[in-house]
């Protein structure tokens, strides 16, 4: 039986992701009175765990098996629409009235479209038009954005991620959706790896890492090619905005305490 190492924080989701974006979490999943992070090795939580408790949070270090998870994942997940697209957990596609319509199974990762960040991304792509154009999603998790892109009509969309696990929940999520022909997905570290290049790019994933990861994003968006960012808290933006420098945002919306963006590039 497969565990996740996690940590029950007494703290905000956003106070809580800040401190340990350089342990690089895998999900996060909400309680009453604490939040829940997973991360990819039980060293990672232990030493997330040495810094929240370093600032003041209580915190618990556990492991969680995997079937436990999916059992308490399937029970609470509810279809969320976002524009033409909905997302669904194993539901048939008749349904549901939107125009495209997304199975992605709840899985240890970000992104089945309940969590503002995806919503944001998700509706960013769909002011663009993918026609034929090609895309890189990095941090891919449970590849949802790859997978839409394809439904929206990009010519390709190749997910990439560090994580051996959310790659193969990627994997299991585009058998789920037979329509998608063009999607692809890679094991890759943004921090030390060459993206391919795309005409659009879309990375949701933290503050912190957006500021790192800058120059390889604009790097691997071809000219007068377009940038959706997520996983912004308001208080990171303008930093992330600087970061990003060489483009010029053009869309930007605030959820909850989250923000996205669209950055064009010359």
């Amino acid at each position: 039986m497969k565990l996740y190492p996690a940590l029950d924080v007494c703290a905000a989701p956003d106070a809580a992701m800040v401190l340990v974006d350089d342990f690089s979490p895998t999900a996060l999943e909400e309680h009453a009175a604490t939040v829940r992070l997973f991360f990819g090795s039980p060293d990672a939580r232990d030493a997330a765990c040495a810094e929240l408790r370093a600032h003041g949070y209580d915190s618990a270090p556990l492991d969680v098996p995997d079937e436990d998870w999916a059992r308490r994942s399937q029970e609470n997940l509810e279809p969320v629409t976002v524009g033409r697209i909905t997302v669904v957990p194993r539901a048939p596609a008749s349904s549901h009235e939107s125009a495209i319509t997304l199975t992605i199974l709840p899985s240890m990762g970000f992104g089945t479209g309940h969590h503002a960040t995806t919503r944001l991304c998700l509706e960013a792509l769909q002011r663009l038009d993918l026609t034929g154009r090609t895309l890189v999603d990095v941090g891919t998790g449970s590849g949802i954005l790859a997978i839409a892109a394809d439904r929206l009509g990009a010519a390709k969309a190749i997910g990439i991620d560090v994580d051996p696990d959310a790659l193969q929940a990627a994997r299991d999520n585009l058998a789920e959706n037979p329509a998608v022909s063009g999607v692809e997905f890679r094991l890759a570290d943004v921090a030390d790896a060459r993206l391919p290049r795309a005409d659009v790019v879309t990375a949701n994933l933290t503050g912190a890492l957006l500021v790192r990861s800058a120059g390889a994003l604009m790097d691997a968006t071809a000219p007068g090619g377009l940038i959706v960012l997520s996983g912004i808290l308001a208080e990171e933006r303008d930093e992330v905005v600087r970061a990003f420098n060489r483009g010029t945002i053009t869309w930007e919306k605030h959820e909850d305490e989250w923000i996205g963006l669209l950055v064009s590039m010359p």
